[in-house]
């Protein structure tokens, strides 16, 4: 038999690792968390299996948008298959198909996915390209890898930009500086198009951010590190996009420029007591006071002239309660919509804990949630004051 050539191994063991590396920084998976299967091709190359599933069940203050009372539902919330891997040293890649809020009101047999699709060109700590469809660059939160939350979940309004959500299609340069003290990025995208847009244009988004103790370094953030990492980190963001929409859209007149800005905030500490994690942050998104105009566009989202802030809180308790660990956590949430009615308008607070059975391999959530309106909406149940309780089950391979 042939003995195999030992240079060749060597590579194919790198790749695996890189695969593995890459499907842990591209992800976020924190903790104990570790690449699901990973298979050797070629010379350099590899690929890494992962499933990762959420299934929630939710009881809240009202039936729909159109009819009150209660409401408890059962669905998937997240129910992912990831493929990631290397092509060689420099070309990398990553995918994930997603059939998310399966079952969600009645909404079953949910079509499957691509929710990310991307390469990734590595040449150096300090410039690197992702090239496809990938998370937006712009809000922290957004970033932040939805299996690895401080609290339940992400903002359901706040982190998503109007346009592209959490995600957008596009090329984005990126890298870190100072040994990884300090982050860059640079993401040129579709944003907005199609025919209401008033006049074609790409969008810009730019994101830089500081670590003054353990860095930060990947392309995603982590909700938590689990007292894993000693962490502060200060960020900025600036969105834009020209010509996205008519105020006059009838008259296909008065046309407006989008832009938006966010600043935030994240701090972990791991002490002998405990794990205490704090974040914060401010979004503004701004498309001129859009909803005032003569005739605005009936396709733009409530969201682009929103403004608002979030500050969330958690504390991950020292020691194993039986076969896990618990971490408390909280939030409170500002949203304002500049609408003429002001019925959207909102405030936002919640608490709740994670029973962590296997880091965030496998977890239990719940969180209680409080929402009041500034305004009641007479005829729209879900933008009256309502509360919120949720129970989730994590499992990642």
């Amino acid at each position: 038999m042939k003995a195999r050539n030992p240079v060749s191994t060597r590579r194919a063991a790198r790749g695996a690792r890189l695969a593995a590396a890459c499907a842990l920084a591209l992800a976020g998976w924190a903790g104990q968390a570790a690449a699901g299967p990973t298979i050797a091709f070629g010379k350099e190359g590899s690929v890494t299996f992962n499933y990762s599933f959420q299934g929630w069940a939710q009881d809240r203050g009202y039936t729909s948008s159109s009819d009150s009372g209660r409401t408890t539902d059962f669905f998937l919330r997240r129910n992912r298959l990831t493929f990631s891997g290397q092509y060689n040293d420099l070309v990398g890649f990553y995918a994930n198909l997603d059939a998310p809020s399966d079952s969600r009101n009645g909404q079953d047999d949910k079509s499957i996915f691509f929710r990310d699709a991307y390469i990734t060109i590595d040449h150096s700590d300090a410039v690197r390209f992702l090239v496809g469809r990938f998370k937006n660059t712009f809000s922290r939160e957004n970033l932040e890898a939805c299996f690895d939350p401080l609290t339940m979940d992400r903002a359901e309004v706040l982190s998503y930009t109007p346009w592209g959500g959490s995600r957008d299609t596009g090329v984005a340069m990126w890298g870190n500086l100072a040994d990884g003290k300090m982050q860059y990025r640079v993401m040129l995208a579709d944003g907005r198009e199609g025919n209401q847009v008033a006049k074609d244009a790409p969008r810009v988004t730019g994101r830089v951010h500081v670590s003054l103790l353990d860095p930060e370094a990947d392309y995603g953030y982590r909700g938590t590190y689990l007292g894993t990492r000693q962490v502060l980190t200060i960020g900025a963001a600036y969105d834009y996009q020209k010509n996205v929409a008519y105020a006059d859209f009838i008259g296909k007149d008065d046309i407006r420029d989008y832009k938006a800005w966010t600043a935030d905030i994240f701090y972990e500490q791991p002490t002998s007591a405990g794990t205490v994690t704090a974040s914060g942050a401010v979004m503004r998104y701004d498309t001129g006071k859009y909803a005032r105009g003569l005739s605005p566009d009936p396709n733009v989202p409530q969201t682009v002239d929103l403004e608002g802030w979030y500050v969330k809180a958690g504390y991950l308790l020292p020691h194993k309660v039986g076969p896990g660990r618990i971490q408390f956590f909280g939030r409170h949430e500002r949203l304002e919509f500049n609408l003429p009615t002001g019925y959207r308008d909102q405030k936002w607070d919640g608490i709740g804990l994670h029973y962590l059975i296997d880091g965030q391999l496998l977890k239990l959530s719940f969180e209680a949630a409080k929402v009041k309106f500034d305004v009641q909406n007479p005829t729209d149940p879900s933008q009256r004051d309502y509360k919120q309780y949720t129970l989730g089950l994590q499992f990642i391979f």
